[in-house]
């Protein structure tokens, strides 16, 4: 029977029924189409939020208006409505996750101050975090080397795992997936996610079903599309913002139809797809937009070669990469362990609401329409810096000779002629020199959740092995699967053996050598390669390539498929042409050609069996609560709804509810007398931003934890300290690659590299006012902030491009930035900076800081109309020092209303502790 006729579109919830004759109730698409018959053409991506804002309209929060005008969405049309999404569910890696639970457990702390019940602060939907960032590979190439990384990372991060458990019995919702099961996208593929959710009904009549949406602190959450799942990555104030049952808001998108035909040819990857989608999808301008896969091609492809194109999301810079729910799709859930009650709701669900199936060409009004012929992809890398820059392999050896003499400004190295050929022997004698590969890591969500890559590195190895090759000595090998899956899918293949005698160990379940925990190398070759100046490279099987984030030393990154990493490790140097020089000399002397080693299809196929055991996914997963493992056992927390906040340099009570009260104070109505913390040019990444790597001793960071008494071998990661902000605001700005162009050219014509800026206020501790000396940008912030003088940013194209890291909002405001003033900003860090109550500018078109003139030494001033509204004009006052002016207008980039009263509030943390109080 349908709802009272006083609920919003009551009409729309009907009923199904499964192949077993169970009923269930659904929010009806197709019931909303005799209302909106454009409904039938809309892209699927779309109908799955529209099904959210219709189930969660309520009048209040979501109102009708929102439904019909989502409903009546154009494929080409003016942007400026939000759609208030509500997610079923959120998911949080470690590194992301522990920042979010330390805001959680501070409003819990200010509401037991406001003599408030803490409990009023408690997740409204389930919240999975998966511990997946902290392990590093200390230890390699060993058969106990995953045992002896697990034990140093239990070791280093004992206080954080005992804030996790503190939280997992405060709140009712939050559950953890301890160490050593796996990276967060793939158990989020092969365990978390379930398809459809199910809401039993309190009046006695058939349950609710709909579908799982989620968002999750990783950008590369996309993952899940590939599921038929919509989700995407925000950052940690967003989705914080939505465990506590806030809508996740979105302007109304683009969406982008990404048509597939043909198939990939013989020995071509599905990292291969990826690398030659992300390359056209970057050229295509997707930012901020949904890219939605259908054709005949797409039904070629395994959820697994669908997951890892939807990984790279924020590679090609979409918002979701998606694919829609079809035969394959149930297959994967049906292999990968789900129950047969839940494969059955899924399928019936989706066909009731007319979503099943890869749409057909003509069927779906999209934005735009892209095309690819799968048989036109060819053999890939990208990089040496950016994962957008896809070098075909028979070029890689050519390419990689010209960027070494090419200018820094175009993307190269800059190095003299004469020294291309530079090699350089270290104190044991080891000779290395530019390209070689010092780093090789089969790792990363991207790939490790990909059977037919991993299979593929699998046969490689063994087949390189019957011939004789090994791994060069000078790299740094390891394995580190995506879940424990991997490692038994490969053994009952037979093809540890061959990994292993080639270094390929298991070293970790987990994040590993893609955000920078690939361990250190030996301290020769760092010396050597700092003392000439190498341009060392590391071969991966990750998504991210950017400056200084796999290793400092290492200058050339490259993106690669799991047996092209092996090649690569067993060739030694990124020089050697694949295509026309042998891989190596195997047994007798004998050459040994790439071709002689790679596997073919029908080899893949044929142990293809082994990966998809749903016996052995349901034993795995069960792991999770019955048996996680003594180490994590073994953690013992405090226990409570109010954290205690012990001294700790891990977990420290965050300052961002400091001198709250239940009323805002007056938002800013402009910028008066602001400093130049820098000028950046493009792509600068938000790993150039925020805090991540080691900790150096010489650094802010690394002296302020000497001075907690904290030994330099006991620093551990920026990201592993992500839960103290005294920490994290001294890394801010910090990377060891990040160039401020404020700074004077060095003699060589070079920037100086590192997180330094010129300071120009009144003398402040050991800075002397108006320095001309290069000083650490925390240091300067300091002191312009004890000087009360607001600072700005300067930057480029893509501001913020890279991983959801919401330090690098926070670390922003907590110098005592106020604005970033931006050619054009990333989805993801432009949205946190509005949630961190920063503003986000951006110049119009044509207009640079560079053209401006700007050196560093003006104030700045910036104006915007009060009240605030959505991207609306603000002004750019430059004050130059030699008393001119001059007025440049500005895009104000608060995009929605909803960040107005985010800014409002002074952001979205304060806004939603005052909502929650409030109720």
């Amino acid at each position: 029977m349908p709802l009272a006729s006083t609920v919003p579109f009551a009409h729309a919830l009907q009923t199904f029924k499964t192949p077993s004759g169970a009923t269930g109730r659904f929010h009806s698409l197709p019931a909303l189409t005799k209302e909106f018959p454009q409904i039938a053409r809309l892209p699927v991506s779309i109908r799955i939020v529209l099904e959210a804002v219709l189930r969660h309209c309520d009048g209040r929060r979501i109102t009708p208006e929102h439904v019909r005008e989502l409903a009546n969405w154009k494929p080409v049309a003016a942007r400026n409505e939000e759609i208030p999404f509500v997610v079923a569910r959120v998911v949080l890696q470690d590194f992301t996750g522990v920042p979010l639970l330390c805001d959680l457990a501070a409003m819990r702390t200010e509401a037991a101050h406001q003599n408030k019940n803490p409990k009023t602060i408690e997740p409204l939907v389930p919240v999975d975090l998966v511990v997946d960032h902290s392990v590093m590979i200390d230890d390699y190439a060993h058969k106990n080397s995953l045992d002896i990384n697990m034990k140093i990372e239990f070791q280093r991060n004992n206080e954080r795992y005992k804030f996790m458990k503190w939280g997992m019995q405060a709140f009712d919702t939050f559950g953890v997936v301890p160490p050593g099961f796996g990276i967060v996208h793939q158990v989020n593929l092969e365990y978390l996610a379930r398809g459809v959710h199910k809401q039993a009904a309190t009046d006695g009549k058939p349950p609710v079903y709909y579908p799982d949406t989620l968002v999750g602190t990783d950008s590369h959450t996309t993952m899940i599309n590939g599921l038929g799942v919509v989700g995407w990555g925000v950052g940690g104030i967003e989705a914080e913002a939505a465990m506590l049952g806030q809508p996740v808001y979105l302007l109304t998108p683009d969406v982008v139809g990404f048509e597939f035909t043909g198939q990939l040819r013989e020995g071509v990857t599905a990292t291969d797809l990826v690398l030659t989608v992300t390359e056209q999808l970057r050229k295509a301008k997707v930012v901020g937009k949904f890219v939605e896969f259908y054709g005949a091609g797409v039904a070629s492809l395994s959820v697994p070669d669908r997951a890892t194109l939807a990984n790279m999301a924020p590679e090609y810079g979409a918002t979701m990469g998606f694919f829609s729910v079809d035969d394959k799709t149930v297959e994967y859930m049906r292999g990968t362990g789900r129950t047969n009650e839940e494969i059955e709701a899924f399928e019936a669900y989706f066909r009731a609401q007319g979503l099943f199936g890869t749409p057909a060409s003509g069927s779906i009004d999209f934005s735009e329409s892209l095309t690819l012929d799968l048989s036109t992809v060819a053999p890939s890398l990208a990089g040496p810096k950016r994962p957008q820059d896809r070098i075909e392999i028979g070029k890689l050896s050519r390419k990689f000779d010209e960027l070494l003499v090419t200018p820094a400004a175009a993307n190269g190295y800059n190095l003299p002629a004469d020294q291309v050929a530079r090699r350089a022997v270290t104190a044991s004698g080891i000779e290395i020199g530019h390209g070689d590969v010092l780093i090789a890591a089969i790792t990363s969500c991207t790939n490790t959740s990909n059977p037919s890559v991993m299979l593929a590195a699998g046969l490689l190895a063994k087949k390189a092995v019957a011939a004789g090759l090994s791994v060069k000595p000078h790299v740094k090998t390891s394995l580190a699967p995506g879940s424990r899956i991997v490692t038994e899918y490969l053994t009952k293949a037979g093809l540890m053996p061959a990994l292993e005698q080639l270094g390929f160990n298991v070293a970790a379940y987990g994040c590993t050598t893609c955000i920078g925990n690939a361990g250190d190398l030996t301290p020769e070759l760092n010396q050597t390669i700092v003392e000439n100046d190498l341009v060392a490279a590391a071969v991966l099987s990750g998504n991210r390539n950017f400056e200084a984030r796999i290793h400092p030393n290492l200058k050339a990154n490259f993106l690669a498929s799991p047996p092209l990493v092996l090649a690569y490790a067993i060739a030694g140097n990124v020089k050697v042409d694949l295509m026309t020089q042998p891989v190596g000399k195997g047994t007798g002397g004998k050459d040994v050609w790439l071709g002689d080693i790679w596997p073919t299809s029908d080899e893949v196929y044929a142990l293809m069996k082994f990966a998809m055991d749903a016996d052995a996914f349901r034993a795995n997963y069960s792991q999770v609560k019955s048996n996680p493992g003594k180490l994590w056992n073994d953690i013992t927390g405090v226990t409570g709804q109010v954290y205690d906040w012990p001294k700790s340099t891990y977990i420290a009570r965050p300052p961002f509810f400091d001198g709250f009260t239940q009323q805002p104070k007056a938002a800013p109505t402009s910028i008066k007398g602001a400093r130049i913390m820098a000028l950046f040019g493009d792509s600068i990444t938000t790993d150039h931003i925020s805090p991540a790597g080691s900790i150096k001793t010489d650094s802010p960071a690394g002296k302020y934890l000497q001075a907690n008494g904290v030994l330099p071998a006991d620093f551990n990661s920026y990201g592993s300290r992500r839960g103290n902000h005294e920490v994290m605001m001294r890394g801010t700005f910090a990377n060891v690659r990040i160039k401020n162009l404020m700074l004077p050219a060095r003699a060589d014509g070079g920037r100086v590299e590192g997180g330094y800026t010129i300071y120009q206020g009144p003398a402040h501790g050991e800075l002397s006012a108006d320095s001309s000396e290069a000083v650490p940008i925390y240091d300067a912030a300091m002191a312009y902030q004890a000087a009360g003088t607001p600072t700005v940013v300067f930057a480029g194209e893509e501001y913020g491009t890279g991983s959801s890291r919401d330090w690098a909002a926070k670390g922003t405001q907590l110098l005592g930035i106020k604005a970033v003033v931006a050619r054009s900003f990333e989805r993801i860090h432009r949205n946190n900076l509005v949630g961190m109550g920063v503003l986000p500018l951006q110049f119009k078109a044509g207009v640079t800081w560079a053209s401006l003139g700007l050196t560093g030494n003006e104030t700045i001033d910036i104006e915007w109309p009060a009240p605030i509204t959505p991207q609306s004009e603000a002004t750019l006052v430059i004050n130059r020092a030699d008393g001119k002016s001059q007025r440049v207008p500005l895009v104000l980039r608060i995009d929605t209303p909803i960040e107005v009263d985010y800014y409002a509030h002074g952001g979205i943390l304060p806004y939603v502790l005052r909502q929650l109080l409030a109720d």
